[in-house]
């Protein structure tokens, strides 16, 4: 009984070793047919995009589990064609523009073997970033009309996405 108890915890230890705890707060927005659901980090007196996010660099593009992306039905991405299913929203940030993906593999903790599974990207496309006069505290996607925004520090990032 005691070798049994002790494996038990062992177990249960190793267990929660292993799960991953999230740290952010998260969130899933519906417009239409197509959902977001991220992890929303806060800057917390922080810089964010150069620093805590190197350009150049693949980001979760959120907090914790890479974000994910749902369309219900076919729609567009970037004004590319996107198969209805679920996909995991990547971005590569740079001052000027990001470069947002959208990869078949899922369910990725960050973006940590990005480029293990880079191979299953199904769209790639580039947005311009805005400069905002007022800084949003939490990373925060929302979608208006036709447009699905991404906003943090000073920086939007706009595109096109239809159901």
């Amino acid at each position: 009984m005691k070798h049994l108890s002790v494996a038990v915890l062992a177990l249960l230890f190793l267990l929660l070793s292993c799960m991953q705890e999230r740290k952010s707060p998260h969130e899933t927005i519906t417009n239409g047919n197509v959902s977001v659901t991220y992890g929303r980090p806060s800057m917390k007196g922080r810089n964010i995009f150069g620093t805590l996010v190197p350009y150049g660099e693949v980001w979760r593009a959120g907090a914790d589990e890479a974000t994910e992306i749902k369309f219900s039905s076919d729609g567009t991405f970037g004004g590319k064609p996107v198969s209805a299913g679920t996909y995991t929203l990547f971005v590569i940030p740079s001052e000027k523009e990001w470069n947002v993906i959208l990869n078949s593999e899922l369910k990725q903790w960050g973006a940590y073997e990005y480029d293990k599974f880079k191979d299953k990207n199904v769209v790639e496309v580039s947005a311009p970033v805005e400069t905002m006069q007022a800084p949003v505290e939490m990373f925060t996607v929302r979608f208006t009309d036709k447009q699905m925004i991404m906003e943090w520090e000073r920086s939007r990032v706009s595109l096109p996405v239809t159901p």
